[in-house]
């Protein structure tokens, strides 16, 4: 147990650096705007999602199935596309939240010193908001997305 502990010690003192870098860890790390990930020129919308499911659930996870299913599903529900609407406007954004739910699921996963954009149709919002929720519900399906497929 004391060998594990002292690994995994190490293994977060070697990746602190990282953050320097620029990469998605770093973007975990900087407070006070979790995966603040701006699209890179030439990146396509669904890329930019995976990069920003990939950020929240290193950021606020473990989840189960972890960000393989993460955005399994999201791209089952809108084709990666954080825009996304259903025909009746009734579901948004990149994990098709109830629109009327969407309001009191964003007060209750996010805090305001993280900057995000109060609209469901905001990737990054979309994106954190669900992987909170997922994990404080017990998993994707307690959370209402069924898992079948991912």
């Amino acid at each position: 147990m004391q060998r594990r502990l002292g690994a995994i010690l190490l293994v977060v003192a070697l990746a602190a650096p990282l953050s320097v870098l620029g990469s998605t860890a770093g973007a975990v790390r900087t407070p006070p705007h979790p995966c603040d990930l701006p699209r890179r020129d030439g990146e396509t919308i669904q890329h930019h999602s995976r990069r920003l499911i990939d950020c929240a659930v290193g950021a606020f996870g473990p989840i189960r199935g972890g960000a393989s299913r993460a955005v399994c599903i999201a791209k089952r529900e809108s084709g990666l596309v954080p825009s996304a609407s259903s025909k009746t406007g009734e579901y948004l954004g990149l994990y098709q939240h109830a629109a009327d739910y969407w309001p009191s699921r964003y007060d209750t996963y996010t805090k305001a010193r993280w900057d995000l954009s109060a609209s469901a149709l905001n990737g990054r919002s979309n994106a954190i908001v669900t992987v909170r929720m997922v994990r404080a519900m017990g998993g994707w399906k307690h959370a209402g997305w069924p898992v079948k497929g991912c």
